[in-house]
Protein backbone atom coordinates (compact mmCIF):
# COMPACT_ATOMS: atom_id res chain seq x y z
CA UNK A 1 0.00 0.00 0.00
CA UNK A 2 1.30 3.47 -0.93
CA UNK A 3 1.56 5.55 2.25
CA UNK A 4 2.31 8.79 0.37
CA UNK A 5 -0.27 11.36 1.47
CA UNK A 6 1.05 14.62 -0.01
CA UNK A 7 3.34 14.92 -3.03
CA UNK A 8 4.89 18.20 -4.13
CA UNK A 9 6.10 17.98 -7.72
CA UNK A 10 8.39 20.61 -9.24
CA UNK A 11 6.70 23.21 -7.04
CA UNK A 12 7.63 26.82 -7.69
CA UNK A 13 6.42 30.15 -6.34
CA UNK A 14 7.17 33.69 -7.48
CA UNK A 15 6.32 36.91 -5.67
CA UNK A 16 6.61 39.66 -8.30
CA UNK A 17 10.20 39.30 -9.59
CA UNK A 18 11.45 37.08 -6.74
CA UNK A 19 11.42 33.29 -7.02
CA UNK A 20 10.80 31.95 -3.50
CA UNK A 21 10.47 28.24 -4.36
CA UNK A 22 12.63 26.71 -7.09
CA UNK A 23 11.30 23.32 -8.15
CA UNK A 24 10.47 21.57 -4.85
CA UNK A 25 9.99 17.79 -5.00
CA UNK A 26 8.85 16.19 -1.74
CA UNK A 27 6.75 13.24 -0.57
CA UNK A 28 5.03 13.44 2.82
CA UNK A 29 3.73 10.17 4.30
CA UNK A 30 0.72 9.23 6.38
CA UNK A 31 1.17 9.53 10.16
CA UNK A 32 4.54 11.24 9.69
CA UNK A 33 5.92 14.10 11.79
CA UNK A 34 7.77 16.07 9.11
CA UNK A 35 9.59 19.32 9.78
CA UNK A 36 10.50 22.01 7.25
CA UNK A 37 13.68 23.53 8.65
CA UNK A 38 15.74 26.44 7.43
CA UNK A 39 16.74 30.07 7.96
CA UNK A 40 14.37 32.99 7.52
CA UNK A 41 13.40 33.45 3.88
CA UNK A 42 14.28 29.91 2.79
CA UNK A 43 10.74 29.11 1.56
CA UNK A 44 9.52 26.82 4.34
CA UNK A 45 6.47 28.88 5.35
CA UNK A 46 5.56 29.48 1.69
CA UNK A 47 5.63 25.71 1.16
CA UNK A 48 3.33 25.24 4.16
CA UNK A 49 0.93 27.95 2.95
CA UNK A 50 0.71 26.33 -0.49
CA UNK A 51 -0.17 22.99 1.13
CA UNK A 52 -2.78 24.79 3.25
CA UNK A 53 -4.26 26.54 0.23
CA UNK A 54 -3.44 30.07 1.42
CA UNK A 55 -1.09 30.57 -1.54
CA UNK A 56 -1.35 29.27 -5.10
CA UNK A 57 1.82 27.86 -6.66
CA UNK A 58 3.32 29.53 -9.72
CA UNK A 59 4.13 26.11 -11.15
CA UNK A 60 4.11 22.41 -10.31
CA UNK A 61 1.60 20.21 -8.55
CA UNK A 62 0.31 19.60 -5.03
CA UNK A 63 -1.10 16.07 -4.88
CA UNK A 64 -3.26 14.90 -1.97
CA UNK A 65 -3.95 11.16 -2.10
CA UNK A 66 -2.87 11.32 -5.76
CA UNK A 67 -5.26 14.14 -6.72
CA UNK A 68 -3.98 17.61 -7.67
CA UNK A 69 -5.43 20.13 -5.18
CA UNK A 70 -3.49 23.19 -6.39
CA UNK A 71 -6.73 24.99 -7.28
CA UNK A 72 -8.83 23.66 -4.36
CA UNK A 73 -9.68 26.42 -1.84
CA UNK A 74 -8.24 26.10 1.66
CA UNK A 75 -11.57 25.42 3.41
CA UNK A 76 -12.16 22.37 1.21
CA UNK A 77 -8.80 20.75 1.99
CA UNK A 78 -8.45 18.07 4.66
CA UNK A 79 -5.87 20.13 6.54
CA UNK A 80 -5.96 22.51 9.50
CA UNK A 81 -3.34 25.07 10.51
CA UNK A 82 -1.96 26.27 13.86
CA UNK A 83 -0.07 29.57 13.69
CA UNK A 84 2.52 31.17 15.97
CA UNK A 85 -0.19 33.66 16.96
CA UNK A 86 -2.86 31.23 18.03
CA UNK A 87 -5.79 33.43 16.89
CA UNK A 88 -8.09 32.19 19.64
CA UNK A 89 -11.40 34.02 20.04
CA UNK A 90 -11.02 36.14 23.21
CA UNK A 91 -14.80 36.46 23.63
CA UNK A 92 -15.24 32.66 23.82
CA UNK A 93 -14.19 30.33 26.61
CA UNK A 94 -11.95 27.29 26.09
CA UNK A 95 -14.86 24.93 25.34
CA UNK A 96 -16.45 27.23 22.78
CA UNK A 97 -13.11 27.95 21.09
CA UNK A 98 -12.54 24.23 20.56
CA UNK A 99 -16.17 23.68 19.50
CA UNK A 100 -16.27 26.61 17.06
CA UNK A 101 -15.57 24.70 13.85
CA UNK A 102 -18.00 21.92 14.77
CA UNK A 103 -20.78 24.43 15.43
CA UNK A 104 -20.16 26.07 12.06
CA UNK A 105 -20.72 22.62 10.53
CA UNK A 106 -24.01 22.45 12.52
CA UNK A 107 -23.12 19.14 14.17
CA UNK A 108 -25.37 17.63 16.81
CA UNK A 109 -24.72 19.16 20.25
CA UNK A 110 -24.20 15.73 21.83
CA UNK A 111 -21.54 14.86 19.23
CA UNK A 112 -19.87 18.26 19.72
CA UNK A 113 -19.80 17.80 23.48
CA UNK A 114 -18.18 14.37 23.18
CA UNK A 115 -15.56 15.55 20.68
CA UNK A 116 -14.64 18.68 22.63
CA UNK A 117 -14.30 16.86 25.95
CA UNK A 118 -12.17 14.18 24.28
CA UNK A 119 -9.90 16.88 22.86
CA UNK A 120 -9.54 18.64 26.21
CA UNK A 121 -8.53 15.30 27.73
CA UNK A 122 -5.98 14.79 24.96
CA UNK A 123 -4.30 18.16 25.53
CA UNK A 124 -4.36 17.78 29.31
CA UNK A 125 -6.89 20.54 30.03
CA UNK A 126 -10.09 18.63 30.95
CA UNK A 127 -10.94 21.05 33.78
CA UNK A 128 -10.44 24.23 31.73
CA UNK A 129 -13.62 24.08 29.61
CA UNK A 130 -15.22 27.19 31.12
CA UNK A 131 -11.98 29.10 31.54
CA UNK A 132 -11.50 32.43 29.77
CA UNK A 133 -8.79 31.89 27.11
CA UNK A 134 -7.20 35.24 27.93
CA UNK A 135 -6.42 33.94 31.43
CA UNK A 136 -4.40 30.98 30.11
CA UNK A 137 -0.62 30.77 29.84
CA UNK A 138 1.05 30.76 26.43
CA UNK A 139 1.50 26.99 26.53
CA UNK A 140 -2.14 26.43 27.51
CA UNK A 141 -3.35 28.73 24.73
CA UNK A 142 -1.26 26.80 22.26
CA UNK A 143 -2.83 23.53 23.38
CA UNK A 144 -6.30 25.01 22.92
CA UNK A 145 -5.34 26.12 19.39
CA UNK A 146 -4.14 22.58 18.62
CA UNK A 147 -7.35 21.07 20.05
CA UNK A 148 -9.46 23.47 17.95
CA UNK A 149 -7.61 22.31 14.83
CA UNK A 150 -7.66 18.59 15.67
CA UNK A 151 -11.32 18.41 16.68
CA UNK A 152 -12.23 18.79 12.99
CA UNK A 153 -10.38 15.53 12.32
CA UNK A 154 -8.10 16.74 9.52
CA UNK A 155 -5.80 14.29 7.77
CA UNK A 156 -2.94 16.78 8.16
CA UNK A 157 -2.11 19.34 10.85
CA UNK A 158 0.09 22.22 9.68
CA UNK A 159 2.06 24.06 12.36
CA UNK A 160 3.76 27.34 11.46
CA UNK A 161 6.38 28.03 14.15
CA UNK A 162 3.77 27.48 16.91
CA UNK A 163 6.37 27.43 19.71
CA UNK A 164 8.07 30.68 18.73
CA UNK A 165 6.35 32.83 21.37
CA UNK A 166 7.12 30.51 24.30
CA UNK A 167 10.03 30.74 26.72
CA UNK A 168 12.84 28.16 26.49
CA UNK A 169 11.63 25.74 29.18
CA UNK A 170 8.03 25.79 27.98
CA UNK A 171 9.21 25.24 24.40
CA UNK A 172 10.99 22.05 25.46
CA UNK A 173 7.93 20.86 27.38
CA UNK A 174 5.68 21.55 24.39
CA UNK A 175 8.04 19.76 22.00
CA UNK A 176 7.48 16.57 24.03
CA UNK A 177 3.75 17.26 24.28
CA UNK A 178 3.33 17.87 20.55
CA UNK A 179 5.10 14.64 19.61
CA UNK A 180 2.94 12.76 22.12
CA UNK A 181 -0.26 14.28 20.67
CA UNK A 182 0.83 13.40 17.14
CA UNK A 183 1.40 9.77 18.10
CA UNK A 184 -1.95 9.56 19.90
CA UNK A 185 -4.07 11.08 17.12
CA UNK A 186 -2.13 9.22 14.43
CA UNK A 187 -2.22 11.85 11.67
CA UNK A 188 0.41 13.68 9.64
CA UNK A 189 2.00 16.76 11.24
CA UNK A 190 3.91 19.23 9.04
CA UNK A 191 5.90 21.57 11.27
CA UNK A 192 7.80 24.71 10.27
CA UNK A 193 10.72 25.99 12.35
CA UNK A 194 14.14 27.65 12.09
CA UNK A 195 15.21 25.99 15.36
CA UNK A 196 17.54 23.04 14.69
CA UNK A 197 17.18 21.49 18.15
CA UNK A 198 13.40 21.62 17.84
CA UNK A 199 13.50 19.86 14.47
CA UNK A 200 15.91 17.15 15.61
CA UNK A 201 14.04 16.37 18.83
CA UNK A 202 10.51 16.11 17.42
CA UNK A 203 10.61 14.87 13.85
CA UNK A 204 10.44 11.57 12.03
CA UNK A 205 11.71 13.39 8.94
CA UNK A 206 13.57 16.70 8.58
CA UNK A 207 13.56 18.70 5.32
CA UNK A 208 16.41 21.23 5.30
CA UNK A 209 15.74 24.18 2.99
CA UNK A 210 17.72 27.18 1.84
CA UNK A 211 17.02 29.83 -0.80
CA UNK A 212 13.93 28.03 -2.09
CA UNK A 213 15.72 24.69 -2.55
CA UNK A 214 15.55 21.46 -0.55
CA UNK A 215 19.12 20.75 0.54
CA UNK A 216 18.52 17.38 2.26
CA UNK A 217 15.71 15.11 3.44
CA UNK A 218 16.28 12.47 6.10
CA UNK A 219 15.83 11.32 9.67
CA UNK A 220 17.22 13.61 12.38
CA UNK A 221 20.12 11.16 12.78
CA UNK A 222 20.88 11.21 9.04
CA UNK A 223 20.73 14.99 8.85
CA UNK A 224 23.09 15.42 11.81
CA UNK A 225 25.53 12.56 11.17
CA UNK A 226 25.48 12.45 7.35
CA UNK A 227 25.04 16.02 6.03
CA UNK A 228 25.04 16.12 2.24
CA UNK A 229 26.67 19.52 1.82
CA UNK A 230 28.36 22.38 3.62
CA UNK A 231 25.12 24.28 4.20
CA UNK A 232 23.46 21.38 6.03
CA UNK A 233 26.61 20.63 8.03
CA UNK A 234 26.95 24.23 9.19
CA UNK A 235 23.24 24.90 9.78
CA UNK A 236 22.57 21.74 11.82
CA UNK A 237 24.64 21.90 14.98
CA UNK A 238 28.27 23.01 15.13
CA UNK A 239 30.88 21.56 12.82
CA UNK A 240 34.50 21.59 11.84
CA UNK A 241 34.34 21.77 8.02
CA UNK A 242 37.66 21.14 6.28
CA UNK A 243 38.70 21.11 2.63
CA UNK A 244 40.33 17.77 1.88
CA UNK A 245 41.37 15.30 -0.83
CA UNK A 246 39.93 11.78 -1.11
CA UNK A 247 43.08 9.79 -1.87
CA UNK A 248 41.07 6.61 -2.48
CA UNK A 249 38.19 4.72 -0.90
CA UNK A 250 38.46 4.82 2.90
CA UNK A 251 41.42 7.24 2.93
CA UNK A 252 41.16 11.03 3.06
CA UNK A 253 43.90 13.64 3.38
CA UNK A 254 43.76 17.03 5.11
CA UNK A 255 45.99 19.23 7.26
CA UNK A 256 49.08 17.45 5.93
CA UNK A 257 47.97 13.99 7.11
CA UNK A 258 46.21 10.92 5.73
CA UNK A 259 43.25 9.63 7.76
CA UNK A 260 41.30 6.41 7.50
CA UNK A 261 37.56 7.01 7.05
CA UNK A 262 34.44 4.98 6.26
CA UNK A 263 33.45 6.79 3.06
CA UNK A 264 33.87 5.44 -0.46
CA UNK A 265 32.55 5.95 -3.97
CA UNK A 266 34.58 9.11 -4.66
CA UNK A 267 37.15 9.42 -7.43
CA UNK A 268 40.78 8.95 -6.49
CA UNK A 269 42.34 12.28 -5.46
CA UNK A 270 38.97 14.05 -5.68
CA UNK A 271 38.61 17.40 -3.90
CA UNK A 272 36.10 16.95 -1.06
CA UNK A 273 35.07 18.47 2.24
CA UNK A 274 35.22 16.77 5.62
CA UNK A 275 32.88 17.32 8.56
CA UNK A 276 33.97 16.46 12.12
CA UNK A 277 31.56 17.27 14.92
CA UNK A 278 33.07 18.98 18.01
CA UNK A 279 31.95 16.18 20.34
CA UNK A 280 33.76 13.58 18.19
CA UNK A 281 37.24 15.04 18.78
CA UNK A 282 39.26 13.88 21.79
CA UNK A 283 42.03 15.94 23.37
CA UNK A 284 45.07 13.78 24.23
CA UNK A 285 48.79 14.15 24.88
CA UNK A 286 50.62 15.53 21.81
CA UNK A 287 52.74 12.39 21.40
CA UNK A 288 49.55 10.30 21.01
CA UNK A 289 48.04 12.28 18.12
CA UNK A 290 48.59 13.12 14.45
CA UNK A 291 47.36 16.70 14.96
CA UNK A 292 48.82 18.96 17.63
CA UNK A 293 48.05 22.48 18.72
CA UNK A 294 47.53 24.91 21.56
CA UNK A 295 44.41 25.54 23.61
CA UNK A 296 43.30 28.98 22.44
CA UNK A 297 40.16 29.42 24.55
CA UNK A 298 37.77 27.53 26.82
CA UNK A 299 34.15 28.41 27.64
CA UNK A 300 31.92 26.50 30.07
CA UNK A 301 28.54 25.74 28.44
CA UNK A 302 26.89 23.88 31.32
CA UNK A 303 26.92 20.34 29.95
CA UNK A 304 30.39 20.64 28.41
CA UNK A 305 33.36 22.92 27.85
CA UNK A 306 33.68 24.51 24.42
CA UNK A 307 37.37 24.53 23.56
CA UNK A 308 39.14 26.04 20.57
CA UNK A 309 42.50 24.45 19.74
CA UNK A 310 44.76 26.32 17.32
CA UNK A 311 46.79 24.04 15.02
CA UNK A 312 49.23 24.83 12.22
CA UNK A 313 46.40 24.69 9.66
CA UNK A 314 43.22 25.89 11.42
CA UNK A 315 41.27 26.28 14.66
CA UNK A 316 39.35 23.19 15.80
CA UNK A 317 36.22 23.42 17.94
CA UNK A 318 35.94 20.66 20.56
CA UNK A 319 33.21 19.84 23.10
CA UNK A 320 34.42 17.95 26.16
CA UNK A 321 33.59 17.57 29.84
CA UNK A 322 37.30 17.91 30.69
CA UNK A 323 39.08 21.17 31.46
CA UNK A 324 42.24 22.23 29.60
CA UNK A 325 44.17 25.38 30.50
CA UNK A 326 44.52 28.00 27.72
CA UNK A 327 48.06 27.91 26.32
CA UNK A 328 48.44 24.16 26.94
CA UNK A 329 50.00 22.09 24.13
CA UNK A 330 47.64 19.23 23.24
CA UNK A 331 46.98 16.57 20.63
CA UNK A 332 43.72 15.93 18.77
CA UNK A 333 42.41 12.52 17.79
CA UNK A 334 39.29 11.10 16.14
CA UNK A 335 38.35 7.77 14.58
CA UNK A 336 37.37 6.79 11.03
CA UNK A 337 33.68 6.85 12.03
CA UNK A 338 34.03 10.47 13.19
CA UNK A 339 35.06 11.72 9.75
CA UNK A 340 32.23 12.39 7.28
CA UNK A 341 33.26 13.12 3.69
CA UNK A 342 31.08 15.31 1.43
CA UNK A 343 31.34 16.36 -2.19
CA UNK A 344 32.95 19.76 -2.49
CA UNK A 345 30.66 22.21 -4.28
CA UNK A 346 30.47 25.90 -4.85
CA UNK A 347 27.27 27.53 -3.62
CA UNK A 348 25.66 27.75 -7.06
CA UNK A 349 25.97 24.04 -7.78
CA UNK A 350 24.92 23.30 -4.18
CA UNK A 351 21.74 25.31 -4.64
CA UNK A 352 20.93 23.49 -7.86
CA UNK A 353 21.47 20.13 -6.24
CA UNK A 354 18.55 20.08 -3.81
CA UNK A 355 17.61 16.60 -2.66
CA UNK A 356 13.91 15.74 -2.69
CA UNK A 357 12.16 12.59 -1.60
Amino acid sequence: MNDALIELKNLSKNFEDQQVLKGIDLTIHRNEFLTLLGPSGCGKTTTLRIIAGFEEPSGGEVLFDGIDISKVPSHKREVNTVFQKYALFPFLNVYDNVAFGLKIKKMDETVIDHKVKSMLELIGLPDFAKRDVTSLSGGQQQRVAIARALVNEPKVLLLDEPLGALDAKLRKDMQIELKKIQREVGITFIFVTHDQEEALSMSDTVVVMNEGIIQQVGTPEDIYNEPENRFVASFIGESNIIEAVMKRDLLVSFDGQDFECVDKGFKNNEDVEVVIRPEDIDIVKPENAKLTGTVKSIVFRGVHHEIVVETEFRDYLIHTTDYFEPGLSVGLTFGPDDIHVMYRMDWESESRGGAGR
